[in-house]
């Protein structure tokens, strides 16, 4: 599914905004039927990334970004300029999550850049195109479909070699606009990464066949059902119990079901008082608490802030779904969309 746009002036800035996303679980991590991971996660309105970018003299990198996002974006830029041609760019970070805390930031910041390139130098490329470039989407491709259109969505896991072939989408769902998500994060912790990621997922034992089953039989028979009818009980019940499943899995490589103690005492105080589809982002720390309304994810920041009020790390905010992809803001340009055919 490209994403159609307008090919601006080659010469004119742009502004990419890049939402961030909950990486919700996997389906079945040892691909007992042939295909590994399977993934369905959500796209939300807040801490997105955005970057302003235009052709200059000589490459810049600026802004809200750390030194080892910069070298990523170095990186991304080298790889775009060996496959497309010399072309330097300025680019400025407007806002950027905090890294590894679950929000897909890596994947957002480099299809913000690649898109930024392509566009500039007047090739643009579709997401699937730049991801398999700039080394994202190997196991999941909840970033780059949720770059493209936002939304509840599910992905069939990356067939064969993982360096080849994104993962393809098997349903988005819009995200029901009453309902919120608390987010809960651990500012003094970040989640595995890079090598201790990889470490990490080969440290597991095979995942049971039985259990992916059951995910799968969540997923389609009760979330994507709950979120396609507006019925929230059955879609927060399915979600925490995916979440649970899928955390219990994890626990050995990351101290337990939740990678913060503390994160998992909020959230299930949350839980306690009302109904909630709780959970871990990716490998955290952030989790989440998705509830039926603003009214209610209120009282769940409440009932979060009052638990946390003794621990200064941890981070407590209310967001919502966000049922559209990645913006493009610049001469001529617009927003991307799929394309309905």
């Amino acid at each position: 599914m490209p994403l159609q746009l307008r090919r601006p002036s080659p010469r004119a800035p742009i502004t990419i905004d890049a939402p961030a996303r909950l990486h919700l679980g996997f389906l079945d991590p040892n691909a007992s039927l042939g295909r590994a991971f399977g993934s369905l996660g959500l796209v939300i309105d807040a801490h997105g990334t955005r970057i302003e970018a235009r052709l200059a003299e000589r490459e810049q990198v600026g802004g809200a970004v750390s030194e080892a996002e910069r070298e990523r974006i170095a990186l991304c830029l080298a790889r775009l300029q060996a496959a497309y041609g010399p072309a330097p760019l300025a680019i400025d970070v407007v806002e950027a999550p905090r890294a590894h805390t679950g929000l897909g930031s890596g994947t957002q910041l480099a299809l913000a850049v690649g898109t930024a390139f392509t566009r500039l130098v007047g090739q643009p490329a579709t997401s699937a195109e730049l991801a398999g470039l700039l080394g994202r989407g190997a196991r999941s491709g909840i970033g780059i479909l949720g770059f493209e259109c936002g939304g509840l969505l599910l992905d069939g896991g990356p067939p064969g070699d993982l360096r080849q072939s994104m993962p393809p989408l098997l349903s988005r769902q819009p995200f029901p606009q009453q309902w919120r998500v608390l987010l809960v994060s651990d500012t003094s912790r970040e989640g595995l990464h890079g090598a201790e990621e990889r470490s990490a997922l080969a440290s597991l034992a095979p995942f049971p066949q039985r259990l992916a089953a059951h995910l799968c039989h969540l997923v389609l028979m009760q979330i994507l059902p709950g979120a396609a009818e507006h019925n929230f009980a059955p879609f927060a019940q399915g979600l925490t119990e995916m979440q649970q499943t899928i955390g219990e899995y994890f626990a050995s490589a990351q101290g337990g079901v939740f990678a913060s103690p503390d994160v998992e005492r909020v959230l299930h105080a949350v839980a306690a008082e009302r109904t909630a589809g709780i959970g871990q982002t990716s490998w955290g720390p952030t989790g989440f608490a998705v509830l039926a309304s603003a009214r209610e994810a209120d009282g769940a920041l409440e009932t979060a802030r009052a638990v946390a009020s003794a621990l200064p790390h941890i981070e407590c905010s209310v967001v919502a779904g966000r049922n559209s992809g990645a913006a493009i803001h610049g001469a001529e340009a617009c927003a991307p969309h799929i394309d309905a055919a």
